[in-house]
């Protein structure tokens, strides 16, 4: 990083990781999306950047997850993984949803995705932190709006886990192969 906070000479998985897990400027992180020219883009047909997520995709409606669709996967990605998790949460940061192995030619995740150990594409569901499998959506207590971050990464291998597999897990065997990576976030507050 340069001394005006623009990021130099650093992979794109790099420095979207420390934007991820730090608290980097806005602009700063912005510099990292820009870093090559393979940029990936996650988005939902179920809500915007930023804006809060409809109901039937919370403990207060039906819970299912929502559907997802993405681009700019780099051409040597051989995986890619999502973690949906609620860094506002009472108890730290809640894990809403562990997916990966999900083939990188895929581009899309469907609406209610069925909460089994594998998913009709091939990927394996790991434990949230509901202690189940699959998507557990937001739950905040009463009160200020929570954010919802979902990430998609983009892996230069396949995971050696089984389903069941926690955020730790992932995160570990993630280590060194993320090529690419991109996030939505939305809010929601409870009624």
């Amino acid at each position: 990083m340069d001394a005006r906070g623009n990021v130099t000479g650093w992979s794109l998985g790099a420095a979207l990781g420390l934007c991820f897990a730090s608290n980097f400027s806005l602009a700063t992180c912005a510099a990292a999306e820009r870093i090559g020219k393979d940029a990936m883009e996650l988005t939902s047909d179920a809500f915007i950047a930023g804006a809060a997520i409809p109901q039937k995709f919370t403990c207060e409606g039906k819970d299912a997850s929502p559907p997802l669709k993405w681009s700019g996967v780099p051409a040597q990605a051989k995986s890619l993984a999502l973690v949906a998790d609620d860094p506002d949460a009472p108890v730290g940061t809640w894990v809403h949803w562990v997916l990966f192995d999900l083939p990188a030619n895929a581009t899309a995740l469907p609406e209610d995705l069925p909460k089994t150990q594998h998913t009709s594409l091939g990927a394996k569901q790991g434990l949230n932190d509901f202690k189940r499998l699959g998507y557990g959506g937001p739950c905040p207590p009463p009160g200020k709006p929570h954010r919802y971050f979902f990430k998609l990464y983009a892996l230069d291998v396949l995971l050696d886990l089984k389903p069941g597999s926690t955020k730790k897990e992932v995160e570990r065997a993630m280590a060194d192969h993320i090529i690419n990576q991109t996030q939505l976030m939305g809010t929601y507050q409870r009624k």
